[in-house]
């Protein structure tokens, strides 16, 4: 059974940083793109970053010289520097892994809070 467990998350004052984390684990043949996704309340899941397996990252403008994304093997990371309040939601790991036998599919972690506030 494949899944894929964040960490990282909590309360931080703005300006500061966290480092969230994602392991993917289980029956696992390959991982194409990482990512990271973010939910605040009332707003529509959207992406932050994501990442090749080649290194090739991606981000959404509203993190662009902020956030970092990296991945090692099973892994990927998100550093996430001068965080503001708008920055506070609920971030998601997604991975597109082949699996078992040869399937694909995306799979999610269950989410970690961020919180930015003073």
């Amino acid at each position: 059974q494949v899944q894929l467990v964040e960490s990282g998350g909590g309360l931080v004052q703005p300006g500061g940083s966290l480092r969230l984390s994602c392991a993917a684990s289980g029956s696992i043949l390959s991982i194409a793109p990482m990512g990271w996704y973010r939910q605040a309340p009332g707003k529509q899941r959207e992406l932050v970053a994501a990442i090749t397996y080649g290194g090739r990252a991606n981000y959404a403008d509203f993190v662009k010289g902020r956030f970092t994304i990296s991945r090692d093997n099973a892994m990927v990371y998100l550093q996430m520097n001068s965080l503001k309040p708008e920055d506070t939601a609920v971030y998601y790991c997604n991975a597109r892994i082949t699996y078992g036998l040869g399937n694909s599919r995306d799979y999610w972690g269950q989410g970690t809070q961020v919180t930015v506030s003073s």
